[in-house]
């Protein structure tokens, strides 16, 4: 609980640092026109019940999913520094299973230092985190009606720290690609039993018994889409793609693909919908599929 109101403290800094004002276009900026910010915040909230009798089937349940995503940027040619946290947490309670589950969470920071060279390229320096706020588990049924909870995820269980450096293709404000051949990573599962519980023995790159993985070279490529579709409906999306040079081939290479569809429905109402897909080997040898979809404020 600590470590997760030291990361909201570390994002929510910006915001008491920079006095805000809205233009009339209804865009935050700060006093200082060299940088700007966004805010956004979402909490959604999904039910569904059904009588003993009903026929058609399904399950009573629960679900509450909450968003925030804050950016903070400075432009002042031909320097740029652009920031982002990002953090995701949801819930859900299905009819008699045992106890509430996750159904989402994530927590993402980024930094990326940049010096244009041209109009639309610049050389640039940055680092990303990701990891989770709390515990994730694999259920086993041991006996007909009653599961076993098996930890296997955790806050920094796994974590991962890449450091990049390199060059962005930035041709419009929603759209930029970079291209770090300079990239490291270091990999953190702080629970050095974790392995216990997951499938094939695996530990998400870290050696048994040990609590981080470095990766010093490397290759990642990070792409992000974040742009209003209309003036109600955005869009917002980022790949992201590691390879370790010592072990490059077609099947180490690591993908992560985040999408976030939002649609403003009334002034207080907003439909949101999510998914991830990844593949890491060294988490699973299969591609792995989240998705998440409500309605709320």
């Amino acid at each position: 609980m600590k470590n997760t109101l030291l990361l909201l403290a570390i994002c929510l800094l910006p915001l008491s640092l920079y006095a805000q004002k809205k233009d009339a276009t209804n865009n935050y900026f700060t006093a200082d026109s060299t940088w700007w910010n966004g805010l956004q915040l979402g909490i959604n909230f999904s039910q569904a019940s059904f009588s003993d009798n009903w026929k058609g089937g399904g399950v009573n349940s629960l679900a509450l999913n909450t968003l925030f995503d804050y950016q903070l940027h400075y432009q002042n040619d031909p320097w740029s520094w652009d920031n982002q946290a990002e953090f995701l947490y949801g819930l859900i309670k299905n009819g008699n299973q045992q106890g509430i589950r996750k159904s989402l969470d994530r927590v993402y920071l980024d930094t990326k230092l940049g010096y244009q060279i041209s109009e639309v390229w610049n050389f640039f320096m940055g680092a990303n985190f990701l990891t989770q706020f709390a515990p994730g588990y694999r259920y086993v049924e041991t006996v007909p009606g009653n599961e076993d909870a098996l930890r296997i995820s955790g806050f920094m269980a796994p974590a991962f720290l890449t450091g990049s450096l390199g060059f962005e293709y930035r041709p419009a404000d929603y759209f930029w690609l970079r291209l770090s051949p300079l990239s490291s990573r270091l990999t953190f599962v702080t629970d050095t039993t974790l392995y216990l519980n997951m499938e094939e023995g695996k530990n998400y790159g870290v050696p048994v018994g040990e609590t981080v993985r470095q990766e010093w070279l490397a290759l990642q490529i990070v792409a992000s889409f974040n742009k209003k579709l209309s003036e109600n409906i955005k869009l917002q999306s980022r790949y992201m793609l590691f390879s370790n040079y010592d072990m490059f081939s077609a099947e180490t290479i690591d993908h992560r693909l985040d999408v976030l569809f939002n649609a403003k429905l009334t002034q207080y109402i907003n439909f949101i919908a999510g998914a991830i897909l990844l593949y890491d080997q060294d988490q699973d040898s299969d591609v792995q599929i989240s998705q998440t979809m409500g309605i709320g404020i």
